[in-house]
């Protein structure tokens, strides 16, 4: 594995190791649910908490009862035989030895959830032998509570890239097709009072990187993608507000923000900053207008790759990406400047449901985001969410980081231990939340684009049996400067439907069972790619031989459908068992 693999594993295993020590648990803060799901921490929002007392996250209250810390490291041992069913027939087997770790800390001030994951896959006769590490973490420990927070998050995901960009995680990623992906952000949140002000301000700092694969198969004609290869990304935002009654009928805000992206890929940077005004009028006590008017500049810029003096081609570097050329000036591909504005409603008839709906104008053209959130217990949640926003792949993910709950389970394949699309909260999930990762995991392409879109969730979590659905869809126009390389991106629209399920439960005493299924529709603007669809599913069986010692039996069925290249198909069958400390 590589120097950053290995860093990434220290991290998340420090963490878990950490939980224990957390601070002694508080209370829940009831927090501003007016941050839509799709904007990170610093992103432009509503603001409409100025007008919200008491109106908070859609979660209900935790009990008196304090903190719950569980960590539980493992080893594993299986044995996989893999069948080729399209367009070839081999059959593989591999023997894997696996160590994990999954721990969580559920207490009313702290909560953290990490699973973290590695494999060593020995492979039999044409077999090749490979090892990955899949793992994400989540966690909001206080520093002085209802005050001052650190928000973190960890992601490491294994798919395969295919020849539109598109990243598809299923049981597929073998061979030169494997493409390991890592998000990691931190950064502090606070919230206080002045009197009859509230005073917010949130930092974000987050890196993202792909280490791309060897090969991508491409469709003749097909120009090279250039797959992302990393990003740092920064996430700054103060407010200030009063909310209604307290100074005049009306709720009132100020804020102000910046967000950055700079990715390596050719030098490719996104500059946001604004400024905005708010304003709250209560109608009822539960339902609000809300609107707001600022300043807005938005830029994207890129220099172009080295230039082959003979032909005039681009230059490929080692890792198959272009190379930069650094001697030439930058060149602009976005530039918006000038007023922006939203107006919207924001319903809140319990502690239980919220509802904010926001259009405006942004980006330079009409702009729609929101969400809804519904929390009929504590084991029940629905959200949806509308989103619009400009980044590069490393901010999507890191914003989609910041949305999962601090409280949930790993949801993983049980034949090579990757990461689905979605995580099985352990509660309900609050307003601003979203358990899937789906959306931001859609394509790797190392082109800045403007994402809209939408999606929704639906968790269970119950007594003997727990169930979990996503959906959305994703928009992404790419944003590209003239004369570079990526010109011929600018303007491209990749569209992404997809769905992911899971149903886990106890059949007796000592079995239980595990399923899940997803679906991607990968749609691509680019003629020579052609679209992608991918479906697979899987179902295991878990008996408890004794106290610590499980024994798992599980199949799994995965295919994708190409429209420029051949289909794959391929089926698998596992017996382990698994050592828990």
């Amino acid at each position: 594995t590589s120097d950053f693999t290995r860093l990434f594993a220290l991290l998340c295993a420090g963490t878990a190791l950490s939980l224990p020590l957390a601070a002694h648990a508080q209370s829940i803060a009831y927090g501003d649910v007016s941050s839509s799901p799709g904007k990170g921490a610093g992103e432009r929002g509503s603001d409409s908490s100025a007008g919200a007392e008491d109106e908070g996250d859609v979660r209900p209250a935790r009990g008196a009862s304090g903190k719950k810390i569980k960590v539980t490291p493992y080893i594993e041992a299986q044995q996989v035989v893999f069948a080729e069913l399209k367009p070839g027939d081999e059959v593989l087997t591999y023997s894997v030895l696996a160590a994990g770790v999954d721990a969580a800390i559920a207490g009313r001030n702290n909560q953290a959830s990490v699973s973290l994951r590695y494999e060593r896959r020995i492979g039999w006769g044409d077999a090749t032998d490979s090892d990955a590490i899949s793992g994400v973490a989540r966690a909001s420990l206080s520093v002085v509570p209802q005050t001052l927070k650190i928000e973190a998050g960890a992601l490491a995901a294994r798919t395969s890239v295919e020849n539109n960009g598109a990243a598809v995680t299923s049981g597929l990623e073998f061979g030169d097709s494997v493409t390991q992906i890592y998000s990691i952000y931190a950064g502090p949140q606070l919230a206080t009072n002045v009197g009859d002000v509230a005073l917010s301000g949130s930092y974000r700092l987050g890196y993202t990187r792909v280490e791309s694969p060897d090969a991508i198969q491409l469709a003749p004609g097909q120009a090279p993608i250039d797959v992302f290869d990393d990003s740092v990304t920064h996430n700054a935002a103060v407010r200030a507000g009063v909310k209604p009654g307290a100074v005049l009928p009306a709720g009132l805000g100020v804020g102000a923000g910046y967000n950055r992206e700079d990715v390596s890929n050719l030098d490719q940077q996104i500059e946001d900053r604004w400024v905005r005004g708010d304003v709250t009028v209560p109608v009822t006590p539960d339902l609000h207008l809300v609107g707001g008017v600022g300043y807005e500049k938005v830029q994207v810029s890129s220099r172009d790759a080295i230039r082959d003096p003979v032909t005039g081609n681009p230059v490929l570097g080692n890792d198959g990406r272009f190379v930069t050329d650094k001697s030439v000036p930058r060149t602009i591909a976005y530039n918006a400047d000038g007023l922006i504005w939203d107006a919207g409603v924001m319903w809140r008839p319990s502690r239980r449901t919220a509802l904010e709906a926001h259009v405006g104008k942004r980006y330079g053209s009409t702009s729609y985001y929101g969400s809804f959130a519904y929390a009929p217990n504590a084991r029940t949640s629905f959200n949806i969410s509308v989103y619009d926003s400009i980044n590069g792949f490393g901010g999507q993910l890191n914003n989609a980081l910041a949305a999962l709950p601090t409280e949930f389970e790993a949801v993983r394949n049980p034949f090579n231990g990757s990461l689905s699309g979605c995580v099985a909260a352990s509660g309900s999930v609050a307003s601003g939340q979203s358990p899937c990762l789906s959306t931001a995991l859609g394509s790797v392409r190392s082109s800045v684009f403007r994402s809209r879109g939408v999606m929704a969730s639906y968790t269970v979590t119950g007594s003997r049996f727990q169930t979990g659905f996503g959906a959305g869809y994703d928009r992404r126009k790419f944003i590209a400067a003239p004369g570079t390389v990526l010109a011929a991106a600018n303007g491209v629209i990749d569209e992404n439907f997809w769905v992911a399920a899971y149903l886990n439960g106890g059949i007796d005493r000592n079995s239980s069972f595990s399923t899940s299924v997803y679906g991607n529709l990968y749609e691509s603007g680019d003629a020579f790619s052609g679209d992608i669809t991918a479906i697979g599913a899987t179902a295991a069986y878990y008996r408890q031989l004794t106290s610590k010692l499980t024994a798992t039996a599980a199949i799994g069925i995965d295919g994708v459908k190409r429209e420029n290249l051949v289909d794959i198909w391929s089926g698998q069958a596992m017996v382990g068992v698994r050592y828990s400390f």
